[in-house]
């Protein structure tokens, strides 16, 4: 039997979702088609960086013992025995009173231990048209060289897995010659939309009907959670095709949504479609506002989400539950919503018995962050969804809350994210 409708606090109902978690699967792509995936390894330095001495300017390497003599009336000269560019590897060792005139980024000369910025030196050419440089102050052992492995050792940890690649995660896998990029593979979500009532967003508005809002709604969730979605479509308020095609869609993906259809009215199957598939039920009441009926339940190695037809409580659900599943599975190390601090931007007099996460954007004034409610707070809302980009949480047992207080925000478009709920 499925029954059980006793609510449960929402740290609850995300620690039992938590608990049904798995390791996602790896694949390798092309590293110019990685950016915004998670590095599904560790990147660790292969060779130092940078793997030869080179020199941070244009100038002359020369051996700083030879200008121990060196001042404003006492110019010592070197003999200029090589000239050499970035890319190109020196040919000679530099013996006294030698010099190489070298470029931005090439290789220091053996027995070179300085360079002399084209700054400090002059240059001329004698009799016979031998070039030589001269220069008025000491230079120290190492001034103006970048030494080998002076930026990154061999063995140093670079990036860890789980990072999102960004452009410099991108350089560094470049520099590491990683053409190839082993990745968290993402992983498919299934996504169907219960309901006799609803319409295809092409249609035209028929009397009690309206328009299939949240599978696009989901399927961009899924999306900006890093995860591919497969849309099976809509199903009417049938149990037996409902059953059919929930059952061989469940073959098809890593983890099943279903929207609406989760209450206990006359026409709401997904709990009787969950005892045929022989599901494990994880909850399905919940005390928190929106989306008190959302459903979660474990069939084999699947998670099934039952999130509520109306579309502010689906959007909620999906957040709240199932994209830290993803986001698991996407090696993702800290999987959770960010949740910062923020005052109250408007009052909020309606009483809460239950713990209420209210559609929100933030602002900034002053140095201080506000949550300001999005629109309309009701389950039903779809409008406020477009303004939203954080989740402000009221705790239950409340009379209400006043502008300017402290509460506790869940930030959506956030890539950091935490470690625990």
């Amino acid at each position: 039997m499925v029954e059980m409708r006793k609510p449960i606090q929402v740290k609850e109902a995300v620690a039992r979702v938590w608990e049904q978690r798995q390791e996602g699967n790896t694949t390798y792509i092309p590293l110019i088609e990685s950016d915004n995936r998670r590095l599904a390894e560790d990147i660790i330095a292969a060779h130092p960086v940078p793997t030869f001495s080179k020199s941070p300017y244009d100038g002359f390497a020369i051996r700083s013992e030879d200008t121990v003599h060196a001042g404003r009336n006492n110019p010592i000269s070197f003999k200029v025995v090589e000239h050499i560019g970035a890319g190109q590897v020196p040919q000679k060792q530099l013996h006294a009173g030698e010099a190489t005139r070298i470029m931005t980024g090439a290789q220091i000369p053996a027995g070179a231990d300085c360079i002399a910025m084209f700054e400090i030196c002059q240059t001329y050419e004698d009799d016979h048209k031998e070039s030589y440089m001269s220069i008025k102050r000491k230079m120290e052992s190492g001034q103006n060289i970048i030494e080998e492995g002076s930026e990154v050792a061999k063995g140093d940890l670079l990036v860890p897995k789980g990072t999102l690649i960004n452009p410099g995660v991108k350089a560094v896998l470049a520099t590491f010659g990683y053409s190839q990029v082993k990745v968290a593979k993402k992983p498919i979500v299934g996504i169907i939309a219960t309901g006799t009532e609803l319409l295809d967003v092409d249609e035209d508005l028929q009397p009690g009907k309206i328009r299939n809002s949240n599978a696009y709604m989901i399927a961009s969730q899924v999306v900006r959670a890093g995860a591919d979605y497969h849309y099976f479509g809509k199903l009417k308020d049938e149990l037996e095709e409902s059953y059919q095609t929930i059952a061989k869609a469940l073959d098809q993906v890593d983890i099943l949504i279903t929207t609406g259809g989760v209450s206990v009215g006359d026409f709401d199957l997904m709990p009787d479609i969950y005892e045929r598939l022989g599901a494990e039920v994880l909850f399905n009441k919940l005390a928190m506002r929106p989306g008190s009926v959302t459903t979660a339940a474990v069939a084999g190695d699947k998670i099934l989400y039952g999130l509520s037809g109306n579309p502010s409580a689906c959007y909620v659900g999906f957040e709240l539950y199932v994209r830290p599943i993803l986001q698991h599975k996407l090696a993702n190390q800290k999987p959770f919503l960010k949740r910062i601090k923020a005052k109250l931007a408007n009052d909020f007099p309606k009483p809460n018995p239950f713990t209420r996460f209210v559609r929100s954007y933030i602002t900034y004034d002053d140095g201080l962050v506000y949550a300001k409610p999005a629109g309309i707070d009701k389950s039903n809302v779809v409008t406020s969804l477009a303004h939203t980009d954080a989740l402000t949480v009221l705790p239950g047992g409340t009379r209400g809350f006043k502008a300017g207080d402290e509460v506790d925000v869940l930030l959506l478009d956030d890539q950091e994210g935490q470690c625990e709920f």
